[in-house]
């Protein structure tokens, strides 16, 4: 039998080690193929509009004030306001008041405050204003219930 020279035999099976590797290198690099995933966002929290403004003093006859405040956002994101909307939740009369005292003793005007903004996380981000409360003079009525009243106001964050 003929025997092929060492040196030959390397040649060959090196070349052959090359083909075989090269064949797989482009089997690896052509393969297509498809796949699916998802993604999802995540949700937040209500805030809380905060009144810091200070409204004191009303008496029949009085100028309207105007009522401001800010937000406390406990989500880890900021948050789009659209408005907020105040209202008199009720009136808390004073210890011996005499006589009656009511939301209809007030006046709560341009209630909707706009916002239109982002509002960033944290506490006292951001800022509301524009609704004025004023107490109303009811000339035929004596309105002795309401001295010394607490007017509690209600906020809603759209």
């Amino acid at each position: 039998m003929n025997k092929l020279p060492r040196k030959r035999l390397v040649v060959i099976v090196t070349a052959a080690l090359l083909l075989t590797g090269g064949g797989i290198a482009f089997a690896y690099w052509s393969a297509g193929g498809s796949g699916t995933g998802s993604a999802t966002t995540g949700t937040n929290v209500p805030i809380t509009a905060v009144q810091t403004s200070t409204i004191s003093g009303m008496a029949p006859g009085d100028s309207a004030q105007t009522l401001s405040g800010n937000f406390n956002n406990t989500n880890t994101s900021p948050v789009y306001v659209t408005n907020v909307v105040a209202s008199i939740s009720s009136v808390t009369q004073a210890v011996g008041a005499v006589g009656s005292c009511d939301a209809t003793d007030y006046t709560l005007a341009s209630a909707t405050m706009t916002v239109n903004a982002e509002v960033a996380a944290g506490s006292a981000k951001g800022a509301w204003t524009g609704a004025t409360i004023k107490f109303n003079d009811k000339p035929s009525t004596n309105q002795d219930g309401c001295k010394g009243a607490t007017v509690n106001l209600a906020y809603v964050v759209n």
